[in-house]
Formats: structure tokens, sequence, C-alpha cells
């Protein structure tokens, strides 16, 4: 019985990796768990004002935010505040203070290289590549960067010019666990499932990698059928509550593609796949 289920599963995945659904991102959270997502890396310095607005990012859009109000041409105070509004989910207004600073500060590349993130939170895909293809250069890339301008040519399905830019992230920043994750799911996005799950296997042995390269493994190993499997990689070492919503979103991530699949064709829902646009 359990290998007829097995059998089923697995069509069921086949019919929903062949449709036109599997290019769908997600950018939505579970709570204050780590989800199957990109983590392209932080685009901006880790200075006493960037750990703030990691650490209490609402506390620092209501200072950063005050103190933008009062002199919105302080590039210091508009990155802050645009950093601290992207943390807090205020994406379209971070996009708006970040793009107004760009104008008063056009050569300065931590504002534009900001900004073009924000664009990709927007789902402004072309805009955000054009945008952070003016912060850094080719005589000075900048490894982060790279990665990010690879999710957005994921997003506008451009997946080998994608590609090429993990890799030149990758000559940087060799075995990065970020860039090797984002590369991961750039191969899933086009059913290559044992390249994704080779390529995240790179990145989940890397002592650096965080919960998030490991949910991004669990998910492509899930797609693959192989369920006990993937929800044993979304426990990994979690504490209890974290690894029981993980891996109830992890199955609620497997199980909408047969909802999908039973829907009229011309009448399919967003499926959730990965997150490639993400806040940092």
């Amino acid at each position: 019985m359990r290998r007829q289920s097995s059998h089923a599963g697995s069509l069921a995945l086949a019919r929903f990796l062949s449709s036109a659904a599997v290019t769908a991102v997600l950018a939505a959270g579970l709570g204050g768990c780590q989800t199957m997502s990109d983590i392209t890396g932080s685009l901006t310095s880790s200075s006493p004002k960037a750990q703030a607005v990691a650490e209490d990012p609402q506390r620092a859009a209501e200072v950063y935010g005050e103190r933008y109000r009062a002199n919105p041409k302080d590039a210091e105070a508009a990155l802050a505040y645009g950093q601290a509004l992207r943390a807090t989910g205020q994406r379209a207004q971070a996009a708006a203070v970040l793009e107004q600073a760009t104008i008063a500060h056009s050569g300065n590349k931590a504002l534009l290289a900001a900004y073009g993130r924000a664009l990709a939170d927007n789902g402004n895909s072309q805009a955000a590549f054009d945008v952070l293809s003016r912060a850094h250069s080719p005589a000075n890339p900048d490894w982060r960067i790279l990665s990010v301008q690879g999710t957005t040519l994921d997003k506008m399905g451009k997946h080998e010019e994608a590609r090429r830019y993990y890799e030149s992230a990758l000559k940087i920043m060799p075995e990065e666990p970020s860039v090797l994750s984002n590369l991961g799911l750039s191969y899933m996005l086009t059913r290559e499932l044992p390249q994704a799950e080779e390529t995240l296997r790179r990145a989940y042995s890397n002592p650096r990698a965080d919960a998030r390269v490991r949910q991004n493994l669990a998910l492509v190993v899930g797609l693959q059928g192989r369920f006990a499997e993937a929800e044993t990689i979304a426990k990994g070492d979690l504490p209890a509550d974290e690894a029981t919503a993980n891996v109830a979103y992890l199955r609620e991530m497997l199980s909408r593609k047969d909802k999908d699949n039973s829907r009229p064709p011309g009448n399919k829902a967003t499926v959730p796949v990965a997150a490639l646009n993400r806040p940092d």
C-alpha cells in the first residue's frame, strides 16, 4: 500500500513539475521561523547601524525614520531607514525612500545596492537588475550583488544567465553557501532536481550555512518524492517548536501541488516553490 502511495505521489510531483506553476515564487515567511527562501547575503555593511536594524527593525524604523524626515538628504539615515522598512515588511515605502536617496546621492553604491534589493522585493526584477548593475563595476564586483542579480534573472526566466552570475559570485567567494543555495533553487525552477540537490548539499555541508539552506534542501528532496528524508532534513537540530513549524510548512508547500493539479486548465493557483525575493 505504501509503495502505491509513493508511486502516486511521484506521479503527482511529475505533473506538478511539468506545469508552468513551478516558476512561481514565494515571498512570505512562517511566523518567526526560517523558511524556504533565497539567502543572497546582506547588501549592506556590518556597521553598528546595520546591526541595530537587524536586532530591532521596528525600533530602527522609528529612530531612523525620524532622522530621515528631519533631513531627507541624510544618506546614512535614508539607508538605515530603508533597511528597517524592508525588514518590517514595508516594501513599497522602502523603495520610495531609497529611490529618493539615490537621486540625491547618485554615486552612493550602498544606496544603489539597497534600492536595487528593494525593487526586487516589490517584484520589479528588470529595474532591480539595472539598478544593481550600477551598484558595482566589472573592475570591482561585489559577490553579494552578483547573487541578487542572479535571483532577479531567475525571476524573469533567464535561468542560464542567472547561473553565470552565481558562478561569477562563487569565483569571488568560493563555496559561499548563500550563493550555492540560490544556484540550487535556480536548478529547481528548471526541474533539474538532481543538480539542485547536489548544489544544495554542497551549501548544506558548509559550516557557514544557516537554517534556510537546510530548508531549501528539504524542499528539493521532497519534490523528488523522498518525503520522510525531507522532513528529517527540515527538522535538523532545531528546537521542537521550530522543527514542527518547519515540517508543517514543508508539508503545506508539497501538498499545494496536488490542489493545483486538481483545478481546471487555465485556473491554476500560484504555487509557492521558493523565495527568490525575500528581504535579507
